[in-house]
């Protein structure tokens, strides 16, 4: 219920003007993912897309246990939905009715999260009874009396909470709540998005190169019209058909799954945001760098970072005394820093919320994955990230070398 309640706040109008207008123009995004608005906007619906997938396959599990045998077959009508955009059992609520079923769960959720605790202080208010019990202190009747009248008291609350939140409710009025908001999301996503044929946009062309660094052809005009995203797309009948044969979460799976040239399709993304923290850190306080750090960051890069680095450093020597240089690397060093390292920084958020232990919480960043390095260039990459290296070298040795001019004065 939470999770569908931040997915129909993720849709709201404003956060998708924010999502046009700031998200995928972020400076990062537009030099190592893509610069292609059509592109980066098929990234982030079908990611929202995802989640909607995956929350309904538990709405599905609570739906085999109801009564109604509509509701049974929730996980044949949501795909069928999805495919067709046909709502037969008129499950697709209005605004005004999203909000307030919204604000249902949220009492629902607040009500059972309470009644869980209280639940647990019964058992501590029992366990101390039943210790007060065995003791043989002259107290004892005092401590037993105002224990047993807690426990009274505990139980009415219990009761009363259990009236108000999910614990007395059926399967079919939570399922049928549930399947109402899932509907509803899938609806506005279509139109926000402006989905036509029940399925997701697609890039004009599929190649790798097309979808990382998209070509000069026309692609589809996005524009925003009165707070709502629209799309016109020219696509292939081949394009078209091929769409209707997987259907619409698997062509939207299909959207997710990066390139040969990205990161992620080399399952790099986490190491080189880890590696570029730690660079970011290094290059913060090059005074506090030691050798042994220095080592431990050389043995973090693969090999093509190497044969760079070792390319770039080559025939520079080993000293480093000018002033204006390192002025200049610094300066150069913190614009490089100031759109790479976000990409870094969410690419270990949005790896952390969806661990496996952080799996069912609640997201709490929002962060995207087009706005990580998971979608992100690998040579692109790899070339800013040996541009740090190699300016963290030079600062690092003009750092050194003025402070042991310093002591021998």
């Amino acid at each position: 219920m939470p999770k569908l309640n931040h997915l129909w706040h993720i849709l709201s109008d404003e956060n998708m003007t924010r999502l046009r207008n700031e998200t995928i123009c972020i400076q990062g995004v537009c030099k190592v993912v893509s610069t292609n608005d059509a592109f980066l906007l098929s990234l982030a619906c079908a990611e929202i897309v995802e989640n909607v997938m995956i929350i309904s396959k538990s709405v599905s599990r609570l739906s085999k246990r109801c009564e109604d045998s509509k509701l049974r077959g929730f996980e044949t009508l949501f795909d069928g939905f999805a495919n067709t955009s046909r709502d037969p059992c008129s499950w697709i609520l209005s605004r005004k009715e999203m909000g307030a079923n919204n604000k249902k769960m949220e009492q629902y959720v607040a009500a059972t999260g309470t009644l869980h605790k209280e639940i647990d202080e019964l058992t501590a208010i029992e366990k101390s009874l039943k210790k007060y019990t065995k003791c043989d202190s002259q107290r004892k009747d005092h401590h037993i009396h105002d224990l047993q009248q807690k426990l009274q008291w505990q139980k009415q609350k219990i009761k009363f909470l259990k009236n108000k939140s999910l614990w007395n409710k059926s399967f079919d009025a939570v399922t049928s709540l549930l399947a109402r908001s899932m509907f509803t999301i899938l609806s506005r996503i279509k139109l926000v998005f402006n989905i036509n044929h029940g399925y997701p946009p697609l890039p004009r062309s599929l190649s790798a190169s097309a979808m990382v660094y998209p070509s000069d052809q026309d692609s589809g005009s996005l524009n925003f019209v009165s707070g709502q995203l629209t799309r016109t797309t020219r696509i292939s009948k081949h394009e078209e058909s091929n769409n209707l044969s997987h259907g619409f979460f698997e062509t939207s799976s299909k959207i997710l799954k990066p390139s040969s040239t990205c990161l992620g399709s080399a399952a790099l993304a986490l190491h080189y945001a880890n590696l570029i923290i730690v660079t970011e850190k290094m290059i913060r306080s090059p005074q506090l760098v030691g050798v042994d750090a220095r080592d431990d960051v050389y043995n973090m890069l693969p090999n093509s970072i190497r044969a760079s680095l070792r390319g770039r450093l080559r025939g520079i020597g080993f000293s480093a005394s000018d002033p204006v240089l390192a002025g200049e690397w610094r300066e150069a060093l913190g614009k490089i820093l100031g759109w790479l390292s976000p990409l870094a920084h969410n690419m270990l958020k949005w790896q952390n919320e969806r661990s496996y232990e952080h799996q069912n919480l609640m997201p709490k960043t929002g962060v995207l994955l087009l706005q990580t390095l998971f979608f992100a260039d690998q040579q692109k990459t790899e070339n800013a990230i040996t541009e740090l290296l190699v300016g963290l070298n030079y600062i690092w040795r003009f750092d050194n070398a003025k402070a042991l001019v310093n002591c021998t004065k």
